[in-house]
């Protein structure tokens, strides 16, 4: 893959032998010039699991203390008054039935799906659309709840889901190049903490093997993130 010249120049500036305290990682790519848009900043982490197992399949969400800086799309499955206090919360589109079929049709504008509990059954046979998109509801990650309103608050003020994929790596966003670098990483020390805790019993070895941040268009920096153990 030829890269163009920003992505060289940006390269320029990272050190690749070298794991970076996280404050200076976030420094660094603040440096860089960026493109045009404002940049989701991105964090990953490469973790000892074998997600093919059931008991190592690491999911969850975690707000981070300052938000994504953007508007998250949140649609919730929800009847009677659940669903009224959804709209209030800030919900895009909420519904039953007619909102699954939307679904089923192609519509997938969206970034969060919530579901009462109630409302499985209609929410169950949008799994092979959904799933693929990591967007199905699950009691996991918060998107399951009688508390639909809460959870779409939370969502919105900048809860991330994440579930580790088949070659054992998780991504979430972290913020936008325009944070300060403070901000991002309180975002991402948020993030790195909540993951330390949903290690599996079953995991064998160093359990966060690696971490790394970059943004939509830059090179990753390698994080020393200090969760060896």
């Amino acid at each position: 893959m030829k890269h163009g010249r920003r992505y060289r120049e940006n390269l320029a500036l990272v050190d690749r032998e070298r794991s970076y305290p996280l404050g200076e990682a976030f420094s660094t790519l603040k440096k860089m010039r960026h493109a045009k848009f404002d940049e989701t900043v991105e964090c990953a982490a490469r973790l000892g699991v074998d997600p093919r197992k059931s008991d190592q399949m690491v999911r969850g969400a975690v707000s981070l203390p300052h938000g994504l800086g953007k508007d998250v799309k949140v649609i919730v499955f929800a009847e009677g008054d659940p669903a009224d206090q959804a709209r209030e919360a800030g919900a895009m589109e909420v519904g039953g039935e007619d909102l699954a079929k939307r679904i089923e049709d192609g519509w997938t504008d969206f970034d969060i799906v919530i579901a009462h509990p109630a409302m499985m059954r209609v929410v169950g046979k949008l799994g092979r659309v959904l799933g693929p998109q990591g967007k199905m509801p699950s009691p996991k990650s918060g998107t399951v709840t009688p508390d639909v309103a809460k959870a779409v608050q939370e969502f919105k003020a900048g809860k991330v889901e994440f579930r580790v994929d088949s070659t054992g790596n998780v991504h979430v966003p972290v913020g936008k190049v325009s944070f300060s670098a403070d901000k991002l990483e309180e975002n991402a020390r948020a993030f790195l903490d909540y993951l330390v805790s949903l290690k599996p019993a079953t995991a064998k070895g160093a359990y966060i093997r690696n971490v790394s941040v970059s943004t939509t268009m830059s090179p990753g920096l390698k994080v020393d993130h200090g969760h060896g153990h």
